[in-house]
């Protein structure tokens, strides 16, 4: 790693000496739409904007498990935001999310359509909307919002600090980089400790709080992110690798990673979802066979 020059700020900061990165083109520090784009709408009463990163993840599995009991009433059309080519800046987008962030959730099953940003506050609105994943019980719920709450406070230091620094920023940092493993592997022994006395986050049961932690912590856990599982010593983590791991076999959670994804093998990519059977019909490798045909 090289060793970084002692940085003085200045004493007014400006956006035009920002450094690069992955991710330089769509960062800036004001807020807004950048263009006059309105959002598709298809015929299901829920309308998700997003890509297939964790955070959009959370969203497409939570979908396809209410799917999966049954709830018809679930069905919803995901159309992908690239958010490396800016869409999540679009005026019909940012209506949707101010944020102009990934997922973002119209439902249009009322008498008005309300929109629901904010991962981590779609799952809770459609676990409460309904009935499922979320126990009733006042000690079993709170258990269980605890931990989604701490993923939503925990992950920015996985992603915006860890992957970032490890991963996408223009040169390798020592400090940040030991600074955010630190806490990452300090999150992975919270969840290690918690998993070694219960079967999910909340306990007994499968909940918003597993469906949101694991497209961050138990991807990590099995390699899928930022090739980091050997520095990280991921395997270490016993008990996160048990949840991991069988969180994973779940077929819902695999169609719901498939989802809005735009990387990868493309047998596994399906960038839009309209209908259940897309998963069969719409994967990427398909639709590129019949455009060579």
């Amino acid at each position: 790693m090289s060793q970084a020059t002692e940085y003085t700020p200045p004493r007014v900061w400006s956006w035009e000496k920002a450094s690069g990165g992955t991710f330089s083109r769509i960062n800036r520090p004001v807020a807004g739409p950048t263009h006059d784009k309105e959002l598709p709408v298809g015929q299901h009463p829920f309308q998700l904007y997003s890509m297939g990163t964790p955070n959009g993840v959370k969203v497409t599995v939570m979908f396809e498990e209410l799917l999966a009991r049954g709830y018809k009433d679930a069905e919803y059309d995901a159309w992908l935001i690239r958010i490396g080519e800016g869409d999540q800046f679009g005026s019909g987008f940012v209506e949707v999310n101010p944020n102009s962030k990934i997922p973002a959730l119209v439902d249009h099953s009322g008498s008005q359509p309300i929109r629901v940003f904010e991962s981590g506050s779609i799952l809770l609105y459609l676990a409460e909307k309904f009935g499922e994943f979320l126990p009733s019980d006042p000690a079993r719920r709170t258990e269980t919002l605890n931990w989604l709450f701490w993923q939503m406070g925990s992950a920015p230091f996985l992603g915006g600090g860890f992957g970032h620094f490890y991963a996408y920023a223009p040169e390798k940092l020592e400090y940040p980089i030991d600074r955010y493993t630190m806490e990452t592997k300090r999150q992975l022994d919270v969840l290690d400790r918690r998993l070694a006395e219960a079967v999910y986050l909340g306990g007994d049961d499968y909940t918003i709080a597993d469906i949101a932690t694991w497209p961050w912590y138990g991807q990590l856990a099995l390699g899928r992110l930022y090739d980091a599982g050997e520095f990280l010593q991921v395997q270490e983590y016993q008990h996160v690798q048990r949840w991991a791991r069988e969180i994973d076999a779940r077929p819902t959670v695999q169609r719901g990673r498939m989802v809005n994804r735009t990387f990868g093998d493309p047998a596994m990519q399906l960038h839009e979802r309209h209908d259940a059977s897309d998963f069969e019909h719409r994967t990427q490798d398909q639709l590129e066979d019949n455009e060579r045909d």
